[in-house]
């Protein structure tokens, strides 16, 4: 879903967001009285049920209607791992979160404003994180004396008086599904699968959603199956209408659209982003694209997008395992092409010694980590950056090697384009350090013009580059750019540049089998050092008024809760620096004079202290670690309360 944006032609949303949907069902809004429209500036919507219950499909339906009315978004599927937990316990909850305003926010909000429960065990498991007036939307339908026992509800909190608290709205989803569908001859139980939809259109009556996409996209996921597509649709409607026409919901939202910059947008996640970049990477470099993989959570989804686009050239090879998916990416790095290999945790232990052998080798390769929890097969469709040091040094012998680190989804785009610009200049293996809650989660993302773009473009050998003391000529492939002491690239089959390749030493310049000492030592070190001279940006401090004490210092995913954190402190007056890292290996040149210049720093991760360690380490700095490691991203109340108190501690030892 794309949508223009043009400051100059700024919305004010007076229209009550009618003019911007513009479809309200046929049925709705015919000699019915207006209910009134209250005007918010953000809002916070949680869908929760079975897992069986199309709650990443609802939720992914309104982020894109929500993109398509210009709001800024930012959003956080949860779901289990088990492909079909049992149903109706705590264990198999799906949600998908998603906060929408009209300005610019980073993260998927701390607290759902309403939450959308569908069974008993999506209300117990989700309800201790709304706060007191949160609305609660509920299918009164489930909650039978089973459902409830089953997750270990000894009484109905529906009457209990256990959500006083909550504005509670009883509605029997499923009840009002099967009415609005009596007439079109399925089945019941294919009839009750569209209960989701009636509470799309129940939530897209609520907030002014548009409808025409969503209605647009049933008859097309359900084309083979027309009769399915149109009772959805009908239960999507009979949602909306519910909304208009019950007295329960007695008044609906508004959210204005986004200020953003001028452009072209479209709602992205993580993993298409990458996907995308990775088809940019090859068209401005001039190489095929040849993906390299095995399927794995949370990265299966970059090789089923990538599947897609053979009209750009992109080959994709589903391995039978990791080993083989990354060994035939260093072939296709070898004959020529942009070799990738997509993966996470687990798969990068056993791809470890063919990015040894891609370091030996001295070929462009990127190695995409979409981290998750661990160890082992630990939390797979939870998140977690727990692959840093992994990435560093999980290798044998001296193996050094790049890694860079998007901060939000849409930056997926941009990081594997220098990724693959590290790569191709450098002629190294490259770590992209992703992970689940960047790969799933979506925001909005400005369409780059093309030559906005880098040129990536490629120079290979095409002949002989060393001259012998009898005064012919041969071709070395160990004989080295002096700047970038990257070697030549030699594409096989070129004549007159056959050249032995393999695991063991080589003999600097000449590439033949040595193993004597100072020649290894030589070339242990110059691989260091064309990874230790990879030209990459000084790292950005924000310190709007210069005086901050405090610095806190990130690196992927954890910029928004961060960034949002800095904004509530900010907002109360505190003095604080911001920084984020995208390139963690080799660290930015000016990164130990931002630390020095500060007398705390603060480095939150959602693992137990990586990157704080290799600060500690590299700089002297006491860099204090602030950790979660519970497979969901930091909450931004929760970091500002860790950075005022750290001011705080400046300030009492001032005192003293």
């Amino acid at each position: 879903m794309t949508s223009q944006v043009d400051q100059s032609e700024a919305v004010d949303g007076s229209d009550g967001g009618e003019g911007r949907a513009g479809s309200a069902p046929p049925s709705a809004r015919q000699g019915r009285p207006v209910k009134p429209t209250q005007r918010l500036d953000r809002v916070i919507i949680r869908f929760a049920g079975d897992s069986g219950d199309g709650m990443q499909l609802t939720g992914d339906r309104f982020t894109s209607e929500t993109a398509s009315f210009g709001n800024d978004l930012s959003t956080l599927p949860n779901f289990p791992a088990e492909i079909r937990a049992p149903a109706g316990t705590l264990p198999g909850v799906s949600s998908f979160q998603l906060h929408f305003a009209d300005h610019d926010i980073l993260t998927p909000g701390d607290a759902p404003n309403v939450l959308v429960a569908m069974n008993p065990a999506a209300l117990k498991a989700n309800l201790p994180d709304l706060p007191h007036g949160a609305e609660i939307i509920v299918n009164t339908d489930e909650f039978t004396k089973r459902a409830l026992a089953k997750v270990g509800y000894a009484a109905d909190p529906l009457a209990d008086g256990s959500l006083d608290a909550f504005r509670l709205h009883k509605v029997p989803l499923t009840t009002l599904t099967l009415e609005a569908l009596k007439e079109s001859g399925l089945a019941r139980k294919d009839a009750e699968r569209a209960k989701n939809m009636f509470a799309l259109g129940l939530l897209s009556w609520m907030y002014h959603r548009p409808t025409n996409g969503t209605e647009t996209f049933l008859r097309q996921k359900f084309a083979k199956k027309p009769d399915i597509a149109e009772a959805n649709i009908l239960a999507f409607r009979a949602g909306w209408n519910f909304g208009e026409t019950t007295e329960d919901f007695a008044v609906s939202y508004e959210i204005a659209p986004a200020a953003l910059p001028s452009g072209t947008y479209r709602n992205i996640s993580g993993n298409l982003a990458l996907s995308y970049g990775l088809i940019a990477a090859s068209t401005r470099s001039g190489l095929p694209l040849f993906l390299g993989s095995y399927p794995i959570t949370p990265a299966s989804d970059i090789l089923h997008e990538l599947s897609k686009h053979k009209n750009f050239g992109v080959r994709t090879f589903q391995a039978e395992d990791e080993i083989a998916g990354i060994g035939a990416a260093l072939g296709a790095a070898f004959g020529g092409a942009l070799g990738v290999t997509t993966t996470s945790g687990p798969g990068v232990a056993l791809k470890s010694e063919t990015i040894g052998l891609a370091v030996s080798l001295e070929l462009p390769l990127l190695v995409v980590d979409i981290q998750r929890g661990g160890p082992s097969t630990g939390l797979p469709t939870k998140t977690e950056q727990a692959d840093l040091l992994q990435a560093m040094f999980g290798r044998n012998g001296e193996a050094p090697v790049p890694v860079v680190a998007p901060a939000t989804p849409a930056e997926c785009f941009a990081a594997v384009l220098e990724a693959a610009r590290i790569a191709l200049t450098y002629r190294t293996p490259v770590f992209l350090l992703s992970d689940g809650y960047l790969a799933n989660g979506s925001e909005p993302w400005r369409i780059p013009a093309v030559d906005e773009l880098p040129d990536l473009a490629v120079d290979f050998a095409t002949e002989p580059n060393h001259e012998l003391p009898d005064g012919s000529r041969a071709f070395w492939p160990y004989k080295r750019d002096p700047r970038t002491l990257a070697r030549p690239w030699a594409v096989p089959g070129t004549p007159g540049l056959e050249h032995r390749i393999g695991g063991i030493e080589k003999q600097d310049g000449t590439g033949n089998i040595s193993y004597d000492p100072a020649n290894h030592d030589f070339m242990v070190r110059t691989r260091q050092a064309k990874v230790d001279g990879i030209e990459v940006p000084p790292l950005d401090v924000d310190d709007p008024h210069g005086d901050a004490r405090v610095l806190v210092l990130g690196w992927g995913s954890t910029y928004g809760p961060i960034t949002a954190a800095v904004r509530r402190v900010r907002a109360d007056g505190g003095r604080i620096a911001q920084a984020h890292l995208r390139h963690l290996n080799p660290f930015p040149a000016n990164l130990g004079q931002v630390l020095r210049g500060y007398d705390k720093v603060i480095v939150p991760e959602m693992n137990l202290g990586q990157l704080a360690l290799l600060l500690r380490a590299k700089y002297l700095v006491d860099a204090q670690s602030y950790n979660q490691v519970r497979g969901l991203p930091f909450k931004a109340a929760q970091l500002a309360d860790v950075l005022h108190a750290a001011i705080g501690t400046l300030d009492a030892e001032d005192q003293r």
